[in-house]
Order: C-alpha cells, then structure tokens, then sequence
C-alpha cells in the first residue's frame, strides 16, 4: 500500500498571494485526524512556474493538477482550496465528480458570479487589486522594487482585524518576489473573461460534489456560500466570526475540526 492509498485523501490548493505556509495549521491537523495530505502550489503561486505553463484559465490549471494526480495513481481524494485554489478546485470536481469526493472552498467567490460581500466583509476586503491587476501593462511597470507595498497592502488588508503573523506576512511577500511570479499572479487575474464563462456554463448542472463553503466574516464572509447556491447542489456553510481573508490561518482550530469532519463524512 502506498502513500496515497489511505482514505481519505485531500489535495490541498492555495490562492494569491500566500503559499503552502497557509496549510501550516491545516495540514498537521488532518494527518492527525487520519487524512493524507497533497498540498499543491499552482503555477507561479509563490513560486516560478514551470516553462511548459502557458494557459492560466482555472479550467486548464484544474486539468493540470488531475493529470498530475492521476499519474502519481491517485484517483479519489477531496479538494482543499483557497481564493483562486477553490476555483481551481471546483472546476476539478465539476470535470471529474467520480474522483472528487468533497470540495472545501475557503474564502472564493467564482468568478462572474454576481453576489454582495457583506458590510463587514466590505470594510476590509480589497476591492483595487482585481482591476490593477487586470490593467495591462500597469502592474509590471509599478511593482517592480515595491513588491513589498504591494503584495504587503493586500495582505495586510485583507486579512481584517485580526491580522497575519508578521513573518508569515514576510514570507509571503519574499516568496512573490521571485523572478516569473509576478507575471504569473496577473495572469489568473488576466482571464477572467475565459473563466467567466467556463464558470457560467457550470450553472445548468450544478455540482453533485458536497461543498463546505468557509467565509471570514472580516472579508468574504457569507458570500462563499451564497455565491455556489446556483452551482452546487449541496453546500455547507462555515463563517468564521474573527477572520479576514484567510480563516485557516486566523481561526485554525475552528477550520481543522471543520474541515477533518467533513472530509470523514464525504470519504
């Protein structure tokens, strides 16, 4: 019996701009609890991408990670994703729902899914970064050399209150400071309107994948959950009362127990 023969196994996928250092809590919480971890960093996620990476549609990054799945002989597992990790993951489960067998989405909204974030949500959460970062050209001449103005409002935004650890904060910033990442970042953001409609031809089948939507109530809030009403049919809402934009961070207690439970109810 290998690695990845246990049940369950959960693929983990994280969003912009952290790194797997956002599973930190997550991961050894899970092992404990019996499930088998994969934490994955998508292309240019905090770390170069690959040469071959040249197609940033969620759709076609959710494809790469199945391929690479399935060659290491891994063929049902649930899906752990954060921001553009849960869009990713999503598109996983609605490609392939007979080897997804739980999808935890924590702190996305789909894109082109039309759903308020709540007033608390409001008073913190970011509402620059997606069309700075979709602006062409605008990004790449303004960065540069203020990797930490930029990447360090976000995250520091973002997180609400309660806020991030400093050298956690650090790191994440030192990990998009690398050569290729940049470009890479812009470049999820840059193909909306491909994803937009990938997600919007979702909407006449919704997922049969259990959901466990996970909103910080200082950022997304109960718009992860509102916004896959019309896309799964089956979604299980989480609102962590003091987290920003990163509750498996902020409020990791509440997110394992949550998280390990309903990935045992879904095996």
């Amino acid at each position: 019996m290998t690695h990845h023969d246990r049940t369950p196994t959960a693929v983990l996928l994280h969003g912009w701009p952290v790194t797997t250092g956002h599973w930190r809590h997550l991961v050894p919480a899970l092992e404990a609890a019996g499930v088998t971890t994969i934490p994955v960093t998508l292309p240019g996620l905090g770390a170069a991408p690959a040469p071959d990476v040249n197609d940033y549609r969620k759709a076609a990054l959710a494809e790469r990670v199945r391929t690479r799945l399935a060659r290491e002989g891994v063929t049902r597992y649930a899906v752990v994703g954060h921001d553009w990790g849960a869009t990713v993951g999503y598109l996983m489960a609605a490609a392939a729902p007979e080897s997804v067998s739980a999808l935890v989405v924590e702190e996305e909204i789909l894109p082109g899914v039309d759903v308020e974030i709540p007033p608390a949500g409001r008073s913190h959460y970011p509402a620059w970064h997606g069309p700075f970062n979709r602006a062409p050209g605008l990004a790449e001449q303004l960065v540069p050399g203020r990797e930490g103005a930029y990447y360090g409002a976000f995250l520091q935004q973002s997180a609400g209150p309660a806020g991030l650890d400093p050298d956690v904060l650090h790191a994440y910033v030192e990990a998009y400071s690398a050569p290729g990442v940049l470009d890479a970042g812009l470049a999820y953001y840059r193909t909306r309107a491909e994803d937009v409609d990938d997600i919007g031809a979702l909407a006449r089948r919704p997922v049969s994948t259990p959901v466990l939507a996970i909103g910080g109530r200082h950022a997304m809030g109960t718009a992860v959950a509102a916004g896959l009403a019309g896309l799964a049919a089956d979604v299980t809402p989480l609102v962590c009362e003091q987290s920003g934009h990163y509750p498996a961070e902020q409020e990791p207690e509440r997110v394992n127990e949550a998280v390990a439970q309903f990935l045992h109810q879904h095996p």
